[in-house]
């Protein structure tokens, strides 16, 4: 497959279409502006990157800027939505068993009723919602591997934030050798359970569904939109004038 370079990662230059049809096994990570920053940062983060299976782009501002590079992405595939038609490609197809793993307590279970009742099958087959700080609690981690493994899942969402869903995933996925498929969607449990409500169609069109989220929640979301993110557009300066150095080839 096609691939975009964006900074020190190659992104999959395919559309969602093509996804659908091919995505059965291995790691998804879907790369958005903020993930480009850290992962000029935190060398364990990238080393994660270099092991996933599929990395496709979350961000719409991402699609944009890949028509200043010679291979451009042929569309963005936001997770949350992605999420969605991913469970309802495979509705009535029996392989698919999901387990939902993130959002605060009661929201997995909400969404996986949600998700069940407009799929009409019990496609989500399990939910957790972890305690916080349970990436460090070995006895909460033994739990988690119980009862997904219990659940007969075959794909599993988890959806913790940013680097901390990527670094549970490849510390622990290998306690849960019946899951086919791990995927990395940060906030989509909680959409899926309509606990937080996805930017109206025009932020989405004009890749503004940040700045919504910013308006949402402005105290939390001000550091990460306006300081921390404003790096990777000095980092892709210099990828476009071909000055851009990865940190860690070293």
């Amino acid at each position: 497959m096609n691939t975009t370079r964006f900074l020190n990662i190659d992104i999959l230059a395919l559309t969602q279409d093509e996804l659908l049809q091919k995505l059965d096994k291995g790691v998804l990570i879907t790369p958005n502006v903020d993930h480009l920053v850290k992962l000029q940062k935190d060398r364990a983060f990238y080393g994660l990157y270099r092991q996933a299976d599929w990395l496709v782009c979350d961000s719409k501002i991402l699609y944009l800027l890949s028509k200043l590079l010679k291979c451009p992405l042929p569309e963005a595939i936001p997770g949350s939505s992605f999420f969605t038609a991913f469970y309802m490609h495979h509705r009535y197809d029996p392989w698919c068993r999901i387990f939902l793993l993130g959002a605060k307590g009661g929201v997995a279970v909400k969404a996986m009723e949600r998700i069940n009742e407009k799929v009409g099958r019990q496609i989500v087959v399990g939910a957790y919602s972890p305690s916080m700080g349970f990436e460090k609690n070995k006895d909460e981690n033994e739990h988690i591997y119980k009862v997904i493994n219990a659940s007969g899942a075959n794909v599993v969402l988890v959806g913790v934030g940013c680097p901390k869903q990527e670094k549970w995933i490849f510390t622990h996925k290998d306690r849960m050798p019946e899951v086919d498929l791990w995927m990395a969607l940060g906030a989509t449990i909680d959409f899926e359970a309509g606990n937080v409500k996805r930017a109206p169609a025009i932020f989405q069109k004009l890749a503004l569904e940040w700045f919504y989220r910013f308006l949402m929640e402005p105290k939390r979301m001000f550091k990460r939109y306006f300081v921390d993110d404003m790096l990777f557009f000095y980092y892709f300066a210099k990828q476009l004038l071909g000055i851009y150095k990865n940190p860690f080839d070293k």
